[in-house]
């Protein structure tokens, strides 16, 4: 906005308007970044099931949240299960324009099952972009697999698969000192 009110016959000011603009995109991305590494409270506290129920009340487009387990995954899943959803939300808010999205987590064959879905634009290239290649990394490292499913004009579906041993009973908590 600065730049922009900058009269023609200061080039030089808008030049150091820019540069700063630019500095300060690059802070913020670095921000999320570290951001990225730290889970919130509620996901220690209480299991995926409240945060993701807290990932869905703050999105600004409603997201149905469908929890089909009765046992929590251990840490290191249930982490990377939550941003998992949080990207993926993340990227139907940002890009899809979407109207509504579902979020399905079950338990089968010893698999935890991720599925996320919106009715938006579709299009959605795996190979590009840092958050969808973010999130194929992170299932990958943990031994699982990921599947995405975006054809233009038919919504984006994410469907991840992720190791669940070894679980615990969901009204179980774990804490750390």
């Amino acid at each position: 906005m600065a730049h922009a009110t900058v009269p023609a016959e200061l080039p030089e000011l808008q030049t150091q308007i820019r540069q700063i603009a630019d500095e300060l995109i690059g802070t913020v991305e670095e921000l999320r970044e570290v951001a990225r590494g730290i889970h919130p409270s509620i996901l220690s506290e209480g299991g995926l099931t409240p945060a993701l129920r807290t990932l869905a009340r703050r999105a600004p487009i409603p997201v149905r949240v469908e929890i089909r387990t009765e046992t929590r995954p251990a840490d290191r899943i249930e982490v990377a299960a939550y941003y998992v959803v949080s990207e993926a939300l993340t990227n139907t808010i940002k890009h899809a324009g979407a109207s509504s999205a579902q979020v399905v987590v079950e338990h089968r064959d010893s698999l935890l099952h991720l599925s996320i879905r919106d009715d938006g634009i579709g299009g959605a290239d795996p190979a590009r972009g840092s958050g969808l290649i973010g999130l194929r990394d992170r299932v990958q490292a943990l031994g699982g697999s990921i599947e995405i499913s975006s054809p233009r004009g038919a919504g984006t579906a994410i469907l991840v698969l992720l190791p669940l041993q070894p679980t615990r009973p969901l009204d179980q908590t774990e804490h750390t000192p």
